[in-house]
């Protein structure tokens, strides 16, 4: 017992963490009058909500272009369509599976399933996700900015040390990993780009539910406040940022966004429901690719 425990310590840890933030969630919930969430819920236009449905949508399709570019460029011969059947996939798992398979597991999964080299495939999704911290370490600063104006030592120590440690990691890890892509800028350049795509859309998504709730954040903030919750969420801690996500969002949209808590709940919680939604196509190939796992266990384990 004690064996196991020592072993799966950063699972139990990150589910227990998880546990933690979505009953934080639920006390916000019930100190939030039902009146409130209601009337808040109401006010998001279902034209503005389909809006931003849409283009949630094209975001994905920007991770998806992504990924494709770096598998393509360190010679797997891949189409676009098996490019997004694994990376749908892997979004669907990360939403629907979070407790025993990642969606980087799922995609790796894939990959190899349809035959393609292991070693390329892992190390394309590692800078798939670099390129996709890169990128919101470029709006971070818009988020930084009103957030350390508050004048909190307390608060800025604990910004910079986990920043600082984020740094450090991104640094370190991207001289590891980007070999292959280092020699081909240009591969990296339209990775980036796929990843500006991406957060553009993200972004224009959480600004249209503002809006069709008949509130004004301006996009820049939007764009900032969601880079630091994207950041917290890569603190493990939870798994895949359930809770996490919702409780960091609620409090800087209140905070610095000037909407009511029961109007930033409402926004967390709708952006979470988009990114559910939006992986639903991934389901339809899931069934093969957990096969392939399956198949692959015994081998996995030697």
């Amino acid at each position: 017992m004690i064996k196991w425990l020592n072993k799966n310590r950063q699972t139990i840890a990150r589910l227990g963490g998880s546990v933690l933030a979505i009953v934080l969630l639920v006390i916000l919930v019930r100190e939030e009058s039902g009146a409130a969430l209601t009337a808040a819920i109401k006010r998001v236009s279902i034209w503005y909500f389909l809006g931003a449905l849409l283009v949630m949508f094209i975001s994905r399709l920007f991770v998806v272009v992504r990924w494709h570019i770096l598998l393509r460029s360190a010679g797997i011969d891949i189409s676009l369509w098996r490019t997004a059947m694994i990376t749908f996939t892997g979004l669907f798992a990360n939403n629907f599976l979070p407790t025993t398979i990642g969606g980087d597991v799922v995609r790796l999964a894939g990959a190899m399933q349809l035959g393609y080299d292991r070693a390329v495939c892992l190390a394309s999704m590692v800078a798939d996700r670099l390129i996709g911290m890169a990128g919101m370490l470029v709006t971070l600063p818009l988020g930084l900015i009103p957030v350390l104006s508050l004048g909190s030592s307390g608060l800025q120590s604990v910004a910079f040390g986990a920043l600082f440690q984020k740094g450090w990691n991104f640094a370190k890890r991207t001289l590891e990993v980007f070999a292959i892509w280092l020699k081909k800028p240009l591969a990296l350049i339209a990775a980036l780009g796929a990843t500006f795509g991406n957060m553009i859309c993200i972004f224009l998504a959480i600004f249209l539910l503002i809006t069709g709730m008949g509130d004004h954040v301006s996009y820049w903030l939007i764009a900032g406040l969601w880079s630091l919750t994207y950041f917290v969420t890569l603190v493990p801690i939870s798994v895949n940022g359930y809770g996490v996500q919702e409780l960091s969002l609620t409090f800087l949209l209140s905070k610095f966004g000037g909407l009511s808590h029961s109007e930033s709940l409402t926004i967390a919680v709708l952006i979470r429901l988009l990114f559910i939604i939006t992986s639903l196509p991934g389901a339809f190939f899931l069934p093969s690719i957990l096969a392939s796992m399956n198949n692959q266990q015994p081998a996995s384990n030697d």
